[in-house]
Parts: structure tokens; C-alpha cells; sequence
């Protein structure tokens, strides 16, 4: 049976399950529960799918195996931050504030709900790539694998790191200077854990792309070929999402002005020097 005609009724049940959930709890944040937990379910289809089928499923194993990784940490730290306990995207209340009630039920549906579940679709699609062509592994699924399990370990650290500020801030009673992480992998980027999040994607999308390019697709249709919608588009996503995010951060804190001067927005980098002060 082809795993997408499982994928797609699962992925309608789920955001119909959001959707409704949001309604009956006024929460919008049902989204970001399953995030973590729905790509892998996706990609084992594909997995098992290849498995059942007698192919080759070295590949599939090894995406679903790198996928359910990534969803265990990206699961952990949500869970830890009360994320399961109902506590709402603070981002979604700036917005319902900002919206009448009709607009935001709007941006709800077709934001948060739809677009996000068919990101979390479009974004497991490569492993469609390696139910679709069963290659034996290569040594660049080997590489590739290696470089997203050290992003990983990269947003595993950047994320540790923001943790620890946040509970130092709750201990000082709820302000610590400069009132947000810049330092560790926060003095290269503000935002390290959204750059290791979108990268461990990308290297995902050039896993599938393997498979393909090993079918003998070559450039276009292997290595670039249509599965790089999603990550395009969680790239759109993030860039969107860290804008707003920061525009709350520049009306709250004095000194992030300074800080977005000096210091790359994703990819880590040496922080830039800021101009001297003139002398009178």
C-alpha cells in the first residue's frame, strides 16, 4: 500500500483534532504539542512501508531513526517547559490581542492549524524519496547523518543553555540583566536552536535527495527535486516567526538593540565589533 494514503488521513485526523481542541480550550498551542511526535510517525510509515515491501530499508530506517532523535529532545525540552500542562505560545495571546475575535479564528484555522500540519507532512516527504527508490546506503547518508546528529547535539546545547538562563531569572525573581541569553552559543546567534532546528531538515531533505540521485534521477529531480518544499517552506516558517518573536523582544528589553547590532540573527557567527564612541 502506498504509506502516503496513510500519511495524508492521519495528518487530516490530527488537524482536525487541533483544530477542534483549540476551540473547546480557547488554546491555540495544540499544534506545537504534536509537532514533536507527528514526523515520526510519518516517516515510520515510510520505513515500514519499505520494510513490508522486501526493498531496501537501510535508508528509511535510518531517516525514521534520526527523525524519532530529533522528536525525543524536541519533545523533552517542550514537556519541561510546561508545554503539556496547558500553557499557551505567549505569542498567539500578543496576537489574539492585536486581532478581532473572527481574524484570529481565521489565522488559527489556516495558520496555526492547516499550514503548520502540512508543513509537518511536507517536511517528512523525503523519506518518501527512500520508500520510492530502495538504494542500498552510500557513504554521503552516512556523512549526512553525522552532521544531523551534530546539529542535534547543537540544539540540544542551545537549548540547555537558554534553560539554564530562564531558571537563573526565575531565582533572581524574575529579572537577570540583560533580560535574555547572549552568551554560550547565544553570543554567536540569537537564535541558535531555530538555526540547528531548520539545518537537521535540511540535511534530512539531502538524505531523500540520495536515494533519488542513487536511482539515477542526476541534478534536477534528484538532488534537487520537489521534497525541498518543506524545507523551504519550515525555512519561511522560521524566518517569519523569529522576526515577530523579536520585535516582542526589542519592546521589552534596552539593551537587544545593541545585541541584534552585534550578533548574527541564525547562522553562528563572531559577533561583530560595534562602532567606538565619538569623543566630544
Amino acid at each position: 500500500m502506498d504509506p502516503v494514503l496513510l500519511v495524508l488521513p492521519l495528518a487530516a485526523v490530527t488537524s482536525a483534532a487541533c483544530w477542534i481542541l483549540s476551540l473547546v480550550t480557547k488554546d491555540t498551542s495544540w499544534v506545537d504539542r504534536i509537532w514533536s511526535i507527528v514526523p515520526i510517525a510519518y516517516t515510520w510509515i515510510f520505513a515500514i512501508a519499505v520494510i513490508t515491501s522486501g526493498g531496501d530499508a537501510a535508508r528509511s530506517v535510518l531517516m525514521a531513526a534520526l527523525v524519532t532523535l530529533w522528536g525525543a529532545r524536541l519533545t523533552f525540552n517542550f514537556a519541561r517547559k510546561g508545554g503539556y500542562s496547558g500553557m499557551e505560545d505567549y505569542r498567539w495571546a500578543i496576537l489574539r490581542r492585536r486581532m478581532s475575535p473572527v481574524q484570529f479564528q481565521l489565522f488559527n484555522l489556516f495558520f496555526i492549524v492547516l499550514y503548520q500540519n502540512a508543513l509537518l507532512v511536507l517536511i517528512s516527504l523525503p523519506a518518501l524519496m527512500a520508500w520510492e527508490h530502495p538504494t542500498p546506503l552510500t557513504g554521503w547518508d552516512i556523512a549526512l547523518a553525522a552532521l544531523f546528529l551534530a546539529f542535534l547535539v547543537g540544539e540540544t546545547v542551545a537549548d540547555q543553555e537558554q534553560w539554564d538562563f530562564h531558571q537563573a531569572k526565575k531565582r533572581a525573581g524574575g529579572t537577570l540583566e540583560p533580560g535574555f541569553a547572549m552568551t554560550g552559543l547565544f553570543r554567536l546567534s540569537r537564535h541558535p536552536n531555530f538555526f540547528f532546528e531548520q539545518a537537521q531538515w535540511w540535511v534530512f531533505y539531502f538524505i531523500g535527495a540520495v536515494a533519488a540521485v542513487s536511482a539515477g534521477l542526476g541534478f534536477w529531480g534528484g538532488l534537487i527535486n520537489p521534497t525541498i518544499v518543506g524545507a523551504v517552506l519550515l525555512t519561511v516558517l522560521f524566518i517569519g516567526s523569529t522576526i515577530f518573536t523579536e520585535s516582542i523582544s526589542s519592546s521589552k528589553y534596552p539593551a537587544y538593540a545593541d545585541y541584534q547590532r552585534r550578533t548574527s540573527m541564525l547562522v553562528p557567527l563572531p559577533p561583530r565589533r560595534t562602532a567606538a564612541p565619538r569623543r566630544a
